[in-house]
């Protein structure tokens, strides 16, 4: 009798357990898809790749799968721990790294675009008519973000708006300078002409001293990436050339520590020179 109501509270209390922890984990589901996966739509809609949400969970879970199995198969399960975590996040980092990309591609396309609309001015060309010609000549990202501007514009959207819609879309700092002294420029009056060659003259300098600045730090930058690398690649050295020496560490608790605090102060390592070597302009 005693063992059968000991039986039915065990029951009764996995039950209530297991309702506790699916709620944490539908909870822990739904910030998921507003933080990341949302915020990942966003960023790729804003780039104009439309994908559907369940295709970017259907990547994200494949990922984890991908690299958590992998490396349980092919190394070992502490390594499997941090490939599952990192293919979690690896969707999202791919998806920064391109709009970095596109960023900086379009940065590099607006110098000579600010240009040509100067002198789409200097010809007696309107502002919406010099965006509406740049557009037709450039090519993407610059092409699809002014044919938006000019889109909107032409529904009935203010100019200034549109603007910074634009703007805000792309996340150039460069592009908000722009926008900013356009709207300013265009409340107050001023030579659009002549603000437009300034800006692109200023963006282009910049751009020549962030080239220079680049070259000074690349070794740094070089050297940081070889001294990291360089525990990984003895360890693989080691254990190729003497597994006896090498396999107990893998196989103890005590190597498995050994290896996260290595792991640990490499990451350490690495952000500390990106931070010396990343130098803002």
């Amino acid at each position: 009798m005693f063992a059968a109501i000991a039986g039915l509270l065990f029951a009764g209390c996995f039950f209530f357990l297991m309702l506790v922890v699916l709620g944490v984990l539908s909870k822990a589901y739904e910030q998921y898809q507003e933080r990341y996966i949302v915020k990942s739509m966003n960023d790729l809609s804003d780039m104009f790749l439309f994908i559907d949400p369940r295709q970017m969970l259907v990547l994200n879970i494949a990922s984890m799968l991908l690299l958590g199995v992998g490396s349980y198969l092919l190394i070992n399960p502490l390594v499997a721990i941090g490939a599952t975590v990192f293919g979690f996040f690896l969707p999202m980092m791919m998806v920064k790294h391109y709009r970095k990309r596109r960023i900086k591609k379009f940065n590099a396309q607006l110098v000579d675009a600010l240009q040509a609309m100067a002198n789409a001015f200097k010809a007696g060309l309107t502002f919406q008519q010099s965006i509406e010609q740049v557009s037709k000549d450039s090519y993407p990202p610059l092409q699809q973000e002014f044919g938006l501007f000019v889109k909107e514009a032409k529904l009935g959207v203010p100019l200034e708006e549109a603007l910074n819609n634009m703007a805000r879309r792309v996340g150039s700092d460069d592009l908000d300078l722009v926008a900013t002294a356009t709207n300013i420029s265009r409340q107050l009056g001023g030579n659009m002409a002549e603000m437009y060659e300034t800006l692109s003259t200023t963006i282009r300098e910049r751009f020549r001293l962030e080239g220079k600045i680049d070259a000074l730090t690349a070794q740094g930058k070089l050297q940081g990436w070889v001294v990291a690398a360089m525990p990984l690649v003895l360890g693989v050295v080691l254990n190729y050339m003497r597994p006896d020496l090498m396999q107990p560490m893998l196989d103890h608790i005590f190597g498995y520590i050994l290896v996260a605090a290595i792991m640990v102060m490499e990451i350490l390592g690495i952000l500390i020179i990106r931070r010396i070597t990343n130098i803002d302009i």
